[in-house]
């Protein structure tokens, strides 16, 4: 057996603060979702003016960048056809996501959980998701480096 390091609730309330926080402050309502190691949901948040199509495009951004182990905006140019992910959006049941905004939470190296964000644009997305991520990697005692 091994024993496999995840983020906990309080790592996710964490996370949800700051990306909301950073949400508030490009005035850009989101949907927040962070999952666990397992890419599990832990916490989620719908920001009062978050688009509800947005909801499981969040969770889904989330779950992609911790079982995938790399944000989603990694496959902006793979995805397109001919590229080397071209398709890779249909697997594990439709829910993998190759827009920007979902990115790992890692410690010592180790993804321990994601976050993922949607309502804004990709650009958007991807920065208010790294802004809670920073957050729960600088709780880890070191500097995020993303």
């Amino acid at each position: 057996t091994t024993t496999i390091p995840t983020l906990t609730l309080a790592g996710a309330r964490t996370a949800l603060a700051a990306a909301e926080s950073r949400a508030r402050a490009i005035n850009v309502p989101m949907n927040i979702a962070v999952v666990d190691a397992s890419c599990q949901l832990l916490a989620f948040a719908r920001m009062d003016g978050a688009k509800l199509t947005s909801i499981n495009i969040a969770i889904d951004k989330a779950f992609t960048a911790a079982g995938h182990r790399a944000p989603t905006s990694v496959y902006k140019e793979n995805v397109w056809p001919g590229g080397a992910a071209f398709g890779i959006g249909q697997s594990n049941g439709g829910r993998f996501m190759t827009i920007a905004g979902g990115v790992p939470v890692l410690k010592g190296g180790v993804v321990v959980g994601a976050v993922g964000c949607s309502t804004g644009t990709p650009g958007q997305d991807d920065d208010v998701a790294r802004r809670g991520v920073e957050a729960v990697e600088e709780g880890f005692g070191g500097k995020a480096k993303l």
